[in-house]
């Protein structure tokens, strides 16, 4: 891939693609199988790692949250919503303008994969449900078990990049487009641009205030999202 120039990151879960209260409902099914304990509450989900999330989870119920414990779980995890696979694409949605996006930015000189607090096989478990995973090289992001926090995941994700395109990831050709302050502030601390996408719980001033480079109302017009993306690593 000659010439490319500039990392996209994508985040998934309502900038991408949503699937409602699903997650909830399978990571309940996880804690009961994986603790024997019925789930009573989940931590919030909103911008936070699998590994961060597994890990308060058990912490709310007075679990110890052992490397092997959060482990398993997250096999198990990963499992479950393999299994479920049909579910996700019944009861979820591609975000409009999400596959135009993608499809657009193909054409553009980068390289397109994720920066997620999703595990690896739950974000290509999501993605395959709606047909998006062509568009990404999963090998070069950086998931919610990489760390429990989002900026190294962002330092991650180039450092892949950089190994496998052999050309350096700096914060003017990294791009992390997302819908919460906190990637906004993952994108600012691991040394990305980003353009945020008020398709989440959080609007457009509470973006901008965030500091996003670039903040669009969603993925409908896709000439403004290949436009932001380039305008995005402009120094």
């Amino acid at each position: 891939m000659a010439g490319v120039r500039t990392l996209v990151l994508w985040d998934v879960d309502h900038t991408l693609l949503s699937i409602g209260d699903l997650s909830g409902q399978i990571y309940a099914e996880v804690f009961e199988d994986v603790t024997g304990r019925p789930m009573q509450q989940l931590a919030d989900m909103t911008g936070r790692t699998d590994r961060a999330i597994i890990t308060a989870t058990l912490r709310l119920h007075g679990i110890e949250p052992t490397e092997d414990l959060v482990v398993r779980f997250a096999t198990a995890l990963g499992r479950a919503f393999d299994a479920r696979r049909a579910d996700l694409a019944a009861r979820g949605k591609e975000l409009p303008g999400a596959r135009a996006a993608l499809a657009a930015l193909t054409r553009q000189p980068v390289i397109q994969s994720l920066l997620t607090g999703n595990m690896e096989p739950i974000a290509r478990c999501k993605l395959a449900a709606f047909c998006l995973g062509e568009f990404v090289d999963f090998s070069v992001g950086a998931y919610g078990l990489d760390d429990a926090e989002r900026p190294p995941l962002v330092r991650l994700a180039r450092k892949r990049a950089e190994a496998k395109y052999e050309q350096p990831f700096d914060e003017y050709s990294t791009v992390l487009i997302g819908d919460t302050p906190l990637d906004v502030t993952a994108g600012h601390e691991g040394g990305a641009r980003v353009v945020a996408v008020a398709t989440g719980a959080s609007d457009s001033d509470e973006l901008r205030s965030a500091g996003a480079e670039i903040v669009l109302a969603d993925l409908t017009d896709t000439g403004a999202v290949v436009r932001a993306v380039l305008r995005a690593t402009q120094r």
